[in-house]
């Protein structure tokens, strides 16, 4: 099993964050981070590293019923959702798979709001063009 949802798209990196940011909202994440590896490999570094975003998205109403069954998931918390551009023009984006990550936690109450988790972020991946 992997880890991850995927989907390449053909667009210029900033429109693919738009794109997977409103994608995210009409499924009831927010963004309640963003994290630029470019940038940051360039001050920490001075590495040159292609564009690449993680943006961590919160389901407030999922996170909830996943702290109510265990109350350490928020150490998997928010899910974490990645752009990278291979090439110009060509974004790929990708979602950890809360099937796979909660294959790691001990309790099988889970199973229900990973699955809820995974079927949102297949919508987000499906819908963004």
């Amino acid at each position: 099993m992997k880890y991850y949802i995927a989907k390449t798209i053909q667009t210029d990196f900033e429109t693919a964050i738009q794109k997977v940011t409103e994608a995210l909202q009409t499924e009831g994440f927010g963004v309640l981070s963003e994290i630029d590896i470019h940038d940051k490999l360039k001050e920490k570094l001075d590495v040159d590293f292609h564009k690449y975003k993680i943006l961590g998205a919160c389901n407030p109403p999922l996170a909830y019923q996943a702290l109510q069954k265990e109350d350490k998931i928020g150490t998997m918390l928010p899910c974490n959702v990645i752009l990278q551009e291979k090439e110009k023009g060509q974004v790929e984006v990708a979602a950890v798979d809360p099937i796979a990550s909660m294959q790691a936690v001990a309790n099988d109450e889970l199973g229900d709001v990973a699955q809820s988790v995974r079927d949102k972020l297949q919508k987000v991946m499906d819908s963004i063009m």
